[in-house]
Protein backbone atom coordinates (compact mmCIF):
# COMPACT_ATOMS: atom_id res chain seq x y z
CA UNK A 1 0.00 0.00 0.00
CA UNK A 2 1.67 3.31 -1.18
CA UNK A 3 -1.01 5.83 -0.37
CA UNK A 4 -2.08 7.61 2.80
CA UNK A 5 -5.54 6.20 2.28
CA UNK A 6 -4.44 2.86 1.70
CA UNK A 7 -2.08 3.27 4.77
CA UNK A 8 -4.62 3.40 6.56
CA UNK A 9 -5.61 -0.23 5.94
CA UNK A 10 -3.36 -3.18 6.81
CA UNK A 11 -2.27 -5.44 3.87
CA UNK A 12 -3.36 -8.44 6.64
CA UNK A 13 -6.79 -6.63 6.78
CA UNK A 14 -7.36 -6.20 2.97
CA UNK A 15 -6.09 -10.29 2.85
CA UNK A 16 -9.06 -10.89 5.15
CA UNK A 17 -11.31 -9.52 3.28
CA UNK A 18 -10.02 -10.67 -0.18
CA UNK A 19 -10.49 -14.13 1.50
CA UNK A 20 -14.49 -13.58 2.62
CA UNK A 21 -14.63 -12.42 -1.02
CA UNK A 22 -13.46 -15.34 -2.57
CA UNK A 23 -15.35 -17.76 -0.59
CA UNK A 24 -18.48 -15.75 -1.62
CA UNK A 25 -17.20 -15.82 -5.44
CA UNK A 26 -17.30 -19.08 -5.68
CA UNK A 27 -20.29 -20.23 -4.27
CA UNK A 28 -22.50 -17.98 -6.79
CA UNK A 29 -20.14 -19.21 -9.13
CA UNK A 30 -21.35 -22.33 -8.56
CA UNK A 31 -25.35 -21.38 -8.72
CA UNK A 32 -23.97 -19.83 -12.34
CA UNK A 33 -24.43 -16.04 -11.76
CA UNK A 34 -20.81 -15.29 -12.16
CA UNK A 35 -20.20 -16.75 -15.72
CA UNK A 36 -17.29 -15.87 -17.53
CA UNK A 37 -15.61 -12.54 -15.44
CA UNK A 38 -19.18 -11.32 -14.93
CA UNK A 39 -20.07 -10.02 -11.30
CA UNK A 40 -18.11 -8.03 -8.49
CA UNK A 41 -18.29 -8.53 -4.80
CA UNK A 42 -17.40 -5.69 -2.12
CA UNK A 43 -16.65 -5.30 1.22
CA UNK A 44 -16.20 -2.16 3.51
CA UNK A 45 -13.16 -2.27 5.31
CA UNK A 46 -13.26 1.14 7.18
CA UNK A 47 -15.91 4.45 7.47
CA UNK A 48 -13.81 7.08 7.92
CA UNK A 49 -13.09 7.69 5.49
CA UNK A 50 -15.16 5.14 3.39
CA UNK A 51 -12.93 2.25 2.06
CA UNK A 52 -13.95 -0.74 0.33
CA UNK A 53 -12.01 -3.78 -0.74
CA UNK A 54 -13.87 -4.82 -4.35
CA UNK A 55 -12.62 -7.91 -6.63
CA UNK A 56 -10.58 -7.21 -9.45
CA UNK A 57 -11.47 -7.03 -13.02
CA UNK A 58 -11.70 -9.16 -15.49
CA UNK A 59 -10.60 -12.29 -13.47
CA UNK A 60 -12.72 -15.97 -13.22
CA UNK A 61 -14.80 -15.45 -10.02
CA UNK A 62 -14.53 -19.36 -9.29
CA UNK A 63 -10.86 -18.62 -9.24
CA UNK A 64 -10.20 -15.80 -6.72
CA UNK A 65 -7.79 -15.76 -3.88
CA UNK A 66 -7.54 -13.23 -0.93
CA UNK A 67 -5.28 -11.04 -3.03
CA UNK A 68 -7.53 -10.92 -5.87
CA UNK A 69 -9.21 -7.43 -4.46
CA UNK A 70 -8.29 -3.80 -5.17
CA UNK A 71 -8.53 -1.05 -2.11
CA UNK A 72 -11.38 1.90 -4.00
CA UNK A 73 -12.38 5.04 -2.23
CA UNK A 74 -15.82 6.42 -1.54
CA UNK A 75 -15.60 7.28 -5.47
CA UNK A 76 -14.76 4.00 -6.59
CA UNK A 77 -11.54 4.80 -7.66
CA UNK A 78 -7.94 2.28 -6.87
CA UNK A 79 -6.30 4.03 -4.00
CA UNK A 80 -2.80 2.12 -4.74
CA UNK A 81 -1.27 3.93 -7.35
CA UNK A 82 1.76 0.88 -7.53
CA UNK A 83 -1.13 -1.51 -8.17
CA UNK A 84 -1.77 -2.17 -11.82
CA UNK A 85 -5.08 -3.78 -11.55
CA UNK A 86 -7.90 -1.74 -12.44
CA UNK A 87 -10.93 -2.34 -9.84
CA UNK A 88 -14.45 -3.45 -11.51
CA UNK A 89 -16.08 -0.91 -13.69
CA UNK A 90 -19.23 -0.81 -11.24
CA UNK A 91 -16.96 -0.03 -7.65
CA UNK A 92 -18.41 3.59 -8.14
CA UNK A 93 -21.47 2.19 -7.38
CA UNK A 94 -20.32 -0.30 -5.15
CA UNK A 95 -19.05 2.48 -3.23
CA UNK A 96 -22.37 4.49 -3.42
CA UNK A 97 -24.70 2.33 -2.16
CA UNK A 98 -22.26 1.45 0.68
CA UNK A 99 -22.34 5.19 1.42
CA UNK A 100 -25.91 5.45 1.24
CA UNK A 101 -27.37 2.52 3.30
CA UNK A 102 -24.37 1.54 5.90
CA UNK A 103 -24.23 -1.96 4.24
CA UNK A 104 -20.86 -3.67 4.66
CA UNK A 105 -21.20 -5.96 1.86
CA UNK A 106 -22.53 -5.22 -1.90
CA UNK A 107 -22.90 -8.50 -3.98
CA UNK A 108 -23.63 -7.73 -7.65
CA UNK A 109 -24.21 -11.00 -9.67
CA UNK A 110 -25.26 -11.21 -13.87
CA UNK A 111 -27.98 -14.40 -12.85
CA UNK A 112 -30.51 -14.26 -15.67
CA UNK A 113 -33.56 -14.06 -13.90
CA UNK A 114 -33.01 -10.42 -12.65
CA UNK A 115 -32.47 -9.56 -16.60
CA UNK A 116 -35.65 -11.39 -17.57
CA UNK A 117 -37.07 -9.30 -14.49
CA UNK A 118 -35.55 -6.07 -15.21
CA UNK A 119 -36.97 -6.36 -18.90
CA UNK A 120 -40.55 -7.77 -18.11
CA UNK A 121 -41.61 -5.22 -15.31
CA UNK A 122 -39.10 -1.91 -15.75
CA UNK A 123 -41.06 -0.43 -13.03
CA UNK A 124 -40.41 -2.66 -10.49
CA UNK A 125 -41.20 -5.96 -9.75
CA UNK A 126 -43.45 -6.19 -7.19
CA UNK A 127 -44.74 -9.11 -4.36
CA UNK A 128 -46.80 -9.84 -1.84
CA UNK A 129 -48.19 -12.69 0.53
CA UNK A 130 -44.84 -14.82 -0.39
CA UNK A 131 -43.15 -16.47 3.30
CA UNK A 132 -39.52 -15.74 1.41
CA UNK A 133 -40.04 -11.89 1.75
CA UNK A 134 -39.43 -12.47 5.20
CA UNK A 135 -35.34 -13.36 3.65
CA UNK A 136 -34.99 -9.86 2.55
CA UNK A 137 -36.43 -7.89 6.10
CA UNK A 138 -40.00 -7.90 4.89
CA UNK A 139 -43.54 -9.27 7.05
CA UNK A 140 -44.66 -12.22 4.73
CA UNK A 141 -48.45 -10.69 4.60
CA UNK A 142 -50.37 -7.79 4.65
CA UNK A 143 -47.65 -5.21 2.58
CA UNK A 144 -46.28 -4.58 -1.15
CA UNK A 145 -42.96 -5.22 -1.43
CA UNK A 146 -41.25 -3.39 -4.76
CA UNK A 147 -37.86 -4.30 -6.11
CA UNK A 148 -36.62 -1.71 -8.08
CA UNK A 149 -35.13 -1.24 -11.60
CA UNK A 150 -33.06 1.44 -13.40
CA UNK A 151 -31.70 0.86 -16.75
CA UNK A 152 -27.90 0.11 -17.46
CA UNK A 153 -25.91 2.81 -18.38
CA UNK A 154 -21.57 2.89 -17.94
CA UNK A 155 -21.33 5.66 -16.49
CA UNK A 156 -21.56 4.84 -12.45
CA UNK A 157 -22.06 8.68 -11.81
CA UNK A 158 -25.35 8.01 -13.77
CA UNK A 159 -26.08 5.32 -11.71
CA UNK A 160 -25.46 6.46 -8.48
CA UNK A 161 -28.07 9.16 -9.09
CA UNK A 162 -30.38 6.56 -10.32
CA UNK A 163 -30.36 4.48 -7.25
CA UNK A 164 -31.06 7.47 -5.34
CA UNK A 165 -34.03 8.13 -7.06
CA UNK A 166 -35.61 4.36 -6.24
CA UNK A 167 -33.98 3.26 -2.81
CA UNK A 168 -36.31 4.43 0.41
CA UNK A 169 -34.73 4.34 3.47
CA UNK A 170 -35.96 2.03 6.15
CA UNK A 171 -38.75 3.74 8.36
CA UNK A 172 -40.01 2.74 11.45
CA UNK A 173 -42.58 1.36 9.73
CA UNK A 174 -41.05 -0.05 6.49
CA UNK A 175 -38.14 -2.09 6.22
CA UNK A 176 -35.49 -0.82 2.84
CA UNK A 177 -35.34 -3.60 -0.02
CA UNK A 178 -31.94 -3.94 -0.13
CA UNK A 179 -31.72 -5.21 -3.89
CA UNK A 180 -31.39 -3.08 -6.66
CA UNK A 181 -31.89 -4.91 -10.29
CA UNK A 182 -30.05 -3.41 -13.21
CA UNK A 183 -32.13 -3.51 -16.78
CA UNK A 184 -29.99 -5.71 -19.29
CA UNK A 185 -27.37 -5.83 -16.69
CA UNK A 186 -27.84 -8.20 -13.56
CA UNK A 187 -28.85 -7.49 -9.70
CA UNK A 188 -27.09 -6.17 -6.54
CA UNK A 189 -27.87 -7.08 -3.07
CA UNK A 190 -26.16 -5.55 0.36
CA UNK A 191 -26.57 -6.09 3.77
CA UNK A 192 -25.31 -5.30 7.25
CA UNK A 193 -22.46 -7.95 6.82
CA UNK A 194 -21.39 -11.11 4.76
CA UNK A 195 -24.40 -13.48 5.83
CA UNK A 196 -27.14 -10.77 5.33
CA UNK A 197 -25.68 -9.40 2.06
CA UNK A 198 -25.52 -13.53 0.54
CA UNK A 199 -28.99 -13.87 1.90
CA UNK A 200 -30.54 -10.94 0.64
CA UNK A 201 -29.25 -11.78 -3.11
CA UNK A 202 -30.27 -15.35 -2.68
CA UNK A 203 -33.75 -14.58 -1.72
CA UNK A 204 -33.87 -12.05 -4.31
CA UNK A 205 -32.90 -14.54 -6.73
CA UNK A 206 -35.76 -16.99 -5.39
CA UNK A 207 -38.96 -14.03 -5.61
CA UNK A 208 -37.48 -13.40 -9.31
CA UNK A 209 -37.23 -16.68 -10.90
CA UNK A 210 -41.21 -16.95 -9.08
CA UNK A 211 -42.37 -14.16 -10.59
CA UNK A 212 -41.15 -15.48 -13.85
CA UNK A 213 -42.55 -18.58 -13.52
CA UNK A 214 -45.79 -17.94 -12.17
CA UNK A 215 -47.09 -14.37 -13.78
Amino acid sequence: MTTLLAERISDAKVREGGRILAAEAARFSGYGWMRGTSGNLSIVLDREPLLLAVTASGLDKSELTDRDVVLIDADGQAVDVNDPRPPSAEAGLHAHIAAQTGAQAIFHVHAIDPVIAGDRWPEGVEFRDLEMLKGIGHPAHDATVTIPVIPNHQDMRVEAARFDEVYQRATAQTPEVPVLIIAGHGMYAWGKDIPSARRHLEIAEWLLRYAIASR
